[in-house]
């Protein structure tokens, strides 16, 4: 149940957005954006015109979230899934993001956001902390603090900063996990490793076994990355190759394999079900 929708303000750029929260007897109603801070789980994709991919993979894995933060019955975060999908714009780019927010008793909200400009490929700073997250497996608490990595990248000029663990094995980026390519193989961190399960990757995997294309979990230090075709993979920008690596005498080895899988990927998006009135 839908009690509003397109209820939206202008952000700092003039671009329009919107945070809805979710009643079980009223639906989805206007309402003020909470804090990064009070966040115990979320969830976000790219809709491009009413398409999007792997929502099914979005879907659980925040339904698996919101259980594991709250108890919450997953029949619930169903019920508000459902009407969160409904409510969204059918025309246009947009980054929404579903949110369960603290503290007791928790509650639910879509907050309908224009997507960032895509980009093709990425520069990645690198430092010598390790993986300063709280819950790695599980978007929302440490938002804050990832963004705050981001702002510190870009203040070096990269888009991106690789997080690892302290004995320096490469885990993902601050909202994007890591593949590469060793020879004919396309390599991932271990699953074992504080890892978000990234649906893009898994849908990456996947494609890679239709193709045949061998897929191994591999412990590597950022050092063992040098020269390797290395890709950052995220819902709102699909593939992207590195280009250039920040903070470390560390090469970027040639996208040799990017731009075929990109337009594998920007194919896969299937159109969103038409809400009912």
């Amino acid at each position: 149940m839908v009690a509003t929708q397109n209820i939206g303000h202008a952000d700092a750029s003039g671009q329009k957005q919107w945070t809805l929260m979710w009643r079980e007897d009223g639906g989805l109603m206007p309402s003020r954006a909470v804090p990064d801070s009070a966040l115990l789980a979320t969830d976000s994709w790219l809709v491009d015109d009413g398409r999007v991919r792997g929502l099914d993979r979005h879907r659980r894995r925040f339904v698996a979230a919101c259980v594991e933060a709250s108890g919450d019955s997953p029949a619930r975060i169903e019920s508000f899934w459902r009407d969160a999908i409904a409510a969204l714009p059918r025309t246009e780019r947009w980054f929404p993001r579903v949110e369960l927010a603290g503290p007791e008793p928790a509650r639910l909200f879509l907050r309908v956001r224009p997507a960032p400009p895509r980009t093709v490929n990425v520069t990645v700073c690198l430092t010598e902390e390790f993986d300063p997250r709280s819950h790695p497996r599980r978007t929302g608490p440490d938002l804050s603090l990832l963004a705050h990595l981001r702002e510190r990248a870009a203040a070096r000029g990269a888009q991106e900063l690789l997080l690892t663990t302290p004995s320096g094995l490469v885990l993902e980026g601050t909202a994007a996990s890591v593949l590469w390519w060793e020879d004919d193989v396309l390599c991932l961190p271990p699953p074992e490793l504080p890892l978000l399960a990234g649906v893009t990757s898994a849908l990456i995997q996947d494609r890679a076994a239709e193709l045949g294309v061998r897929t191994e979990h591999r412990r590597r230090t950022v050092q063992e990355l040098d020269g390797r075709e290395v890709w950052l993979v995220n819902a709102v920008h699909g593939i992207r190759p590195v280009t250039a690596w920040l903070g470390r005498p560390l090469r970027a080895g040639p996208a040799l394999r990017a731009a075929s899988w990109q337009t594998w990927l920007d194919g896969v998006p299937h159109p969103l079900a038409t809400p009912v009135p």
